[in-house]
């Protein structure tokens, strides 16, 4: 394996993953008229050969340009929300993600819990506000809508019984999204080529799963205390041929020194919180803080650091620990991207 620290910034991922440049929701505007249909066709250059970019992007421009001064917002309003351009932009990656995802939920109850979580309901129930666990990669918002219409979900609760008076609900995820694998393999991580990735509570895999289609990371190991959860992932590690670079670990991280301190990139995603009481997480920070120390590794976290540690009684030091390094949230250029949740990722350097 390459050694010496990890390049910091925004890299060029592999060719399989540079494919993956968006994923729309479903066209609302306007994707059938013919006449806008029209007014875009580009006769292909002489020769019948594909046409690089600026010779398209001219092309483009020309045919919106050419276009009758009444029918232009139409067309741009139907650039700006069809659905037909999906098939030059989604790549293989995504829908192999997202046929997992639906393994996943034909396997699962639509909280995608276990019984076996028991401290973790336990938190959910105790919220002061009505919370329910929604997994934002097996849910995204058009399936989410779909349950809502069908009467399986819920967006908002009664404050008042038999009233008119509601309010929304509290989703909590333990899992990132398709939008924020993406954008984590894609926009905040260099290049992995030869490096271990290691996910702190891996649950249902996804950060493993991007990890092996977005990225050439060498190794991505998963640590995950719930067997139930653990033998899922081993399901889906088989189903889909990830058994030669993906490894589930069952066991708590706090067991794993050697493991994170090969690791080149950490990830942690509401990774102690609702799994751990005070006592407990603080010493798994501890734990973390002193067992991921290679100079130059990377550390992803959600929340960021000072907010998970925030509450907690610890001796952990992040001046001398990590330096945070600033991310572009702006370059994350697909429809319908929610900022919130990408600025919820956090990137830190090991010093």
């Amino acid at each position: 394996m390459r050694e010496g620290p990890l390049p910091v910034g925004v890299a060029l991922p592999p060719a399989h993953a540079r494919a993956a440049a968006g994923w729309g929701r479903r066209g609302r505007g306007f994707s059938r008229g013919a006449h806008v249909r029209e007014a875009v066709r580009v006769a292909p250059p002489r020769g019948g050969g594909a046409m690089e970019l600026e010779a398209a992007r001219r092309a483009v421009l020309a045919a919106v340009r050419g276009t009758r001064a009444a029918d232009l917002p139409r067309l741009l309003h139907w650039m700006r929300n069809t659905h037909d351009f999906d098939e030059f932009v989604v790549s293989n990656s995504d829908v192999v993600l997202r046929n997992i995802a639906e393994d996943l939920r034909n396997r699962l109850s639509v909280e995608a819990m276990f019984t076996s979580e028991h401290q973790a309901v336990q938190k959910i129930h105790q919220h002061p506000l009505p919370m329910i666990h929604v997994d934002a990669f097996l849910y995204d918002d058009d399936v989410v809508d779909s349950l809502c219409e069908e009467g399986k979900m819920s967006r908002s609760y009664c404050t008042e019984c038999g009233s008119y008076k509601t309010a929304s609900l509290e989703f909590i995820s333990h899992s990132f999204s398709l939008m924020e694998l993406k954008f984590l393999y894609q926009h905040v991580l260099p290049d992995l080529t030869g490096k271990v990735v290691v996910d702190v509570g891996s649950r249902l895999g996804a950060v493993l799963f991007a990890g092996y289609l977005y990225s050439s990371a060498s190794q991505l190991h998963g640590v995950e205390m719930n067997a139930d959860f653990c033998q899922l992932q081993e399901m889906m590690i088989t189903k889909y041929e990830f058994i030669d670079r993906i490894k589930v670990i069952h066991a708590d991280i706090c067991t794993q020194p050697s493991l994170l301190q090969k690791a080149d990139v950490v990830v942690m995603n509401n990774v102690f919180e609702y799994f751990l009481d005070r006592q407990e997480q603080a010493r798994a920070w501890e734990f973390i803080a002193c067992n991921v120390r290679k100079r130059g590794s990377l550390l992803v976290t959600v929340p960021s650091l000072e907010e998970s540690l925030s509450k907690l009684q610890t001796d952990v030091q992040l001046s001398q620990w990590v330096e945070e390094v600033q991310l572009n949230y702006d370059v994350y250029m697909e429809k319908d991207v929610d900022r919130e949740a990408l600025e919820q990722i956090h990137l830190y350097k090991i010093l």
